[in-house]
């Protein structure tokens, strides 16, 4: 296989289709299990922004999942091949550590817990258009509808928030960007770490980016806080649980996932995340609309579309 010239298949990784019926067991389990770990993340970052900068809630986030995988990681490194390293880098990049800051951001500023998951569940399309674009993917015309009917969502979404100002355009535009991090990752790892432990990817990934994490955390005084801030204390003691279940846990779980399903099948989890993101919002009091139910509709009915044979 050359560099440069994979023939890249999202959408049948093991089995001819990616239909319900044609999946096993343990892969719907997976998808089930992710469903409610990441969609209780976003619950977890809206209750630590109480306290906490979202620089200070992306940091340690992130380094708490590589201090949790690291032991995993110094045996894990020396079996991926050596010239695969620096995707596998890559991917702790795109797929966790600049997501980490950007929804943190935009929550603590701007976005609630819940229509932060209903933007999340824009990744799939991303997970599409990129694949078409960069990675030989095919496009065909349900995904393009698909794509447009997703993004026609998103502007709804976006207009019945009221009165725009550039902040709400500046922080929604934050989570497009991660979805869009999620949509490169996604295709990376599935055509150009194919044949690489799942764990391992997730392990040495997640052991190498909290380096970078851990001086933004110093920078940001995240350790000065948790010895002489006993308000911060239980803020950050949420975030190290985000860190090592939504990060570490869930993290190997979905480079698993992608594997054994196909990045298209595993990028399909955010059809649930809203759901459950949802009912930890209404749980703590968030104002969801009817109009933003139809505005996650739509998206999803695009997705839909974007995916049907």
């Amino acid at each position: 296989m050359k560099d440069g010239a994979v023939e890249v298949n999202l959408y049948e990784p093991n089995d001819p289709c990616i239909c319900m019926t044609k999946q096993s067991l343990s892969n719907w389990l997976l998808f089930l299990l992710l469903s409610l770990v990441w969609g209780s993340s976003f619950i977890l970052m809206k209750k630590s922004a109480e306290e906490l900068t979202g620089w200070q809630i992306g940091s340690l986030r992130i380094f708490a999942a590589g201090v949790a995988f690291l032991p995993f990681a110094v045996f894990h490194v020396f079996r991926i091949p050596f010239r695969k390293l620096p995707l596998v880098i890559l991917s702790g990049i795109l797929g966790n550590l600049f997501p980490a800051f950007l929804f943190a951001v935009a929550i603590e500023k701007s976005i609630n817990s819940s229509l932060a998951s209903i933007l999340n569940s824009l990744t799939p399309l991303f997970v599409i258009t990129i694949g078409t674009l960069f990675f030989r993917v095919r496009a065909e015309k349900n995904k393009v509808l698909g794509v447009l009917i997703g993004f026609a969502g998103l502007v709804w979404l976006t207009l019945s928030r009221g009165s725009i100002t550039l902040s709400d355009v500046g922080f929604t535009s934050l989570i497009l960007v991660a979805t869009i991090c999620y949509g490169i990752n996604v295709n990376m790892v599935a055509s150009r770490l194919k044949g690489i432990d799942g764990f391992y990817i997730a392990t040495v990934s997640m052991s190498f980016i909290a380096i970078p994490a851990g001086l933004v955390a110093a920078q940001q005084q995240v350790f000065s806080l948790f010895l002489y801030d006993s308000h911060a204390r239980a803020a950050i003691f949420l975030t190290i649980l985000l860190g090592i279940a939504g990060s570490a846990i869930a993290t190997a779980i979905f480079y698993v996932l992608i594997q054994k399903a196909g990045g298209l099948f595993a990028s399909l989890v955010t059809y649930a995340i809203p759901i459950v993101a949802i009912f930890w919002g209404l749980m703590a009091g968030e104002d969801i609309t009817v109009m933003q139910i139809g505005c996650l509709s739509l998206i999803l009915f695009g997705v839909w579309m974007a995916n049907r044979k």
